[in-house]
């Protein structure tokens, strides 16, 4: 990897690290504060509403920039900004406000990113995977060390411990102050002409259902297990098997797919996505099955991502890929991550875990029913 394309790679592996430290330990450290499971579950619903409302606002300022990097840089220096206010923070609602501040310019930068890294490599789009393979390798190493972390320093910590790595994102960020992205962002808006296309919306609802039922896995699973007396260390160590067997399985995908195609691939990985929440709600005094079940992390997220990807290029071919997957971030990701995390939150409230995994599991059934009924073709005409 040249110089030039070194420095994304560390912005990725910046920017997943420490969100290696939020998604599994925010939630863990928000009920050490004394709260409940609808606030942790409003933390992460912010978060994701913020994935709706930052990518498409922030491109419109970029975009009537004359210096798109500096914002860039000024976007994750407040991230960085904004997040130090959770250690100045106790009440709920202190906490959504410096939450939904945060959210929206860390949720911000990354699409522009994403943007000006393929604009550089240009004609090598076939080595944006192995840049962005560092931001896994990132989000790994942090996710399966903080929860050790924390046992030794105390669930008070959280914040402490995380603001150095958005720190190093923002040091990571100042290289790229003159960077440009392409000439035009695509945003919901630009995709919405797109949302009737055959086959779209069938697509997406599947996609936002498997997003939903990742709710509990997102906002509870570190609190579930501990409360199945599982420590710390093993449960970041469940984090990172999990990443680990994600960033393998990703270099098989185009194998996979090549072999048995994106539809029949998509059905297996639901399918076993049923079992694993399933699994998840019910076995989680097992550490053996506990790992097993993070083993297939690589089909729920990995090989499905890869499922989805190759749906969007038939979905959205040409110049449309863009505004396509805007159209999945938010409506996927965003819309499916607000659910995803309220419904969690409620059934976390009424049954504890075991309740939330298994409306994960629902949801996710529901999804390889819908994908299972797809449309067919219509035969072609006789006489």
């Amino acid at each position: 990897m040249d110089a030039d394309l070194r420095r994304f790679a560390i912005f990725y592996f910046c920017y997943y690290a420490a969100l290696g430290a939020y998604t599994p330990y925010v939630g863990r450290w928000v009920a050490s504060l004394g709260h409940g499971g609808y606030v942790v579950g409003t933390m992460l619903g912010l978060w994701y509403a913020t994935r709706i409302l930052a990518p498409p606002v922030w491109a419109r300022r970029v975009e009537a920039s004359a210096r798109p990097g500096h914002w860039f840089v000024a976007g994750s220096a407040l991230t960085l900004l904004c997040f130090a206010g959770f250690t100045l923070t106790r009440s709920a609602w202190a906490l959504f406000a410096v939450m939904a501040a945060f959210g929206l310019f860390y949720n911000a930068v990354m699409p522009q990113f994403e943007a000006m890294t393929l604009k550089a490599l240009g004609t090598r789009s076939g080595d944006y995977g192995r840049i962005r393979v560092w931001g896994s390798i990132g989000f790994l190493i942090v996710a399966s060390t903080y929860g050790w972390l924390l046992d030794r320093l105390g669930d008070g910590a959280f914040p402490w411990i995380t603001l150095p790595l958005l720190l190093l994102m923002l040091a990571a960020a100042w290289p790229h102050r003159h960077d440009t992205p392409p000439d035009h962002l695509d945003t919901l808006e630009d995709a919405g002409h797109l949302w009737k296309r055959p086959g779209v919306r069938r697509f997406l609802l599947v996609a936002l259902l498997m997003q939903l039922g990742f709710g509990a896995f997102y906002v509870f699973y570190t609190l579930h297990l501990a409360r199945h007396g599982h420590d710390g260390a093993t449960i970041g160590a469940l984090w990172g098997l999990g990443v680990l067997i994600e960033i393998a399985m990703f270099w098989q995908s185009p194998k996979l797919l090549a072999r048995f195609g994106a539809p029949a691939l998509m059905s297996f990985c639901i399918a076993l996505t049923v079992v694993r929440w399933t699994a998840t709600a019910l076995l989680a005094d097992s550490l053996a099955w506990m790992a097993l079940a993070q083993l297939t992390h690589c089909f729920s997220f990995a090989i499905f991502h890869a499922c989805c990807m190759r749906r969007m290029s038939d979905l959205f071919p040409g110049k449309r890929a863009a505004a396509g997957q805007s159209l999945l971030y938010g409506f996927s990701s965003g819309v499916g991550g607000v659910l995803g995390a309220a419904l969690a939150a409620g059934m976390w409230e009424w049954r504890g875990g075991t309740a939330a995994f298994l409306a994960g599991a629902a949801a996710t059934l529901i999804a390889f029913i819908l994908h299972a009924l797809r449309a067919k073709p219509l035969p072609a005409p006789t006489g």
